[in-house]
């Protein structure tokens, strides 16, 4: 900043202005009839108004610096915004590989254990649609090896409401033989397997961040409007539906979609399926079953990601 600025200036000729004013009309005649006391009370009154033109100059050239160094900051601030933005393509292509391994390595290792037995989950599975259910699904006929015509077609009925808003919530912990009854005969049925999946991948991702659906506390939404949303209803005409509003887990789960493309994957697939599983499920199901239905884990994971996606907007 200059020694001598436009403000010194002005202060200058407003200073030089009063001085000439003073002494044009002063009391001069009235100092010498009046003396001493008289003489120092021109000079306050003449001294008094420049030292206020000072103070208003210096007041004006601090807040002239103040300015000029906060837009110095901002300039600064945007360059490592604009420079961020920058690099995030980049970052996320070097990190998408090795997410993508984390990923994989996580899903193969999770193991789900039903009466002693195992069922290992895959990181890619096949999406057939989903047809009209009673209750749930229809039944579902597993063909004959090639070859082996004679071998008939086994066939398995469909899984209960009861069984399948159980195997939503996923089991209790490992001593819960119930749970995994119900989570074995979901994962036999061909539609609702397809949720259970998905819904197990994103609750394995949301905990790597510390999420836990037991430890959200949503506002719960009225049949009816999950009525409307089975009916295709969307936005904010449905947006009681999202009625977690734990902030940090809103947004982590935000930024992760913006900045995990694995993690942006498997969230638009869970809702994807979660929204066809829904429109059947609700076609049969009565007001207690939707109840209970929204109670579940998985629910809750529906009403955090679906508001963290921009479901409800």
């Amino acid at each position: 900043m200059p020694r001598i600025t436009s403000i010194e200036i002005i202060a200058g000729i407003l200073t030089l202005a009063w001085l000439v004013l003073a002494l044009v009309y002063g009391r001069g005649d009235a100092a010498e009839e009046g003396g001493i006391a008289q003489w120092l009370v021109d000079v306050v009154f003449l001294a008094m108004p420049v030292a206020l033109i000072s103070v208003a100059a210096r007041t004006a050239r601090a807040m002239h610096a103040l300015r000029l160094e906060a837009a110095r900051l901002q300039s600064e601030i945007d360059a490592m915004r604009a420079k961020q933005l920058a690099q995030a393509p980049q970052d996320s292509i070097e990190i998408k590989p090795a997410m993508v391994a984390k990923l994989d390595a996580l899903v193969q290792s999770r193991i789900v254990a039903a009466q002693g037995e195992q069922a290992v989950f895959a990181s890619q599975r096949a999406h057939p649609p989903i047809a009209a259910r009673a209750p749930i699904a229809t039944a579902v006929s597993e063909a004959p090896q090639p070859g082996l015509a004679f071998v008939a077609p086994v066939e398995r009925p469909p899984i209960s409401m009861a069984d399948f808003i159980q195997a939503l919530n996923f089991p209790q912990d490992e001593h819960d033989k119930e749970g995994f009854r119900t989570l074995r005969r979901a994962l036999e049925d061909r539609a609702s397997e397809r949720l259970v999946r998905a819904s197990q991948d994103v609750l394995t991702l949301l905990s790597q961040d510390g999420i836990y659906m037991d430890d959200l506390a949503p506002d719960h939404a009225r049949p009816e409007v999950w009525r409307r949303f089975a009916q295709g209803e969307r936005g904010r005409a449905v947006a009681a539906l999202g009625g977690v509003h734990d902030r940090s887990s809103l947004a982590l789960a935000a930024g992760r979609i913006k900045t995990d493309p694995v993690f942006r994957d498997a969230v638009h697939h869970f809702l994807r399926h979660f929204d066809r599983t829904f429109m059947a499920f609700e076609r049969n199901a009565t007001d207690a079953d939707i109840v209970a239905l929204a109670n579940t884990r998985t629910a809750r994971a529906f009403m955090l990601l679906g508001r963290a996606a921009g479901t409800f907007d």
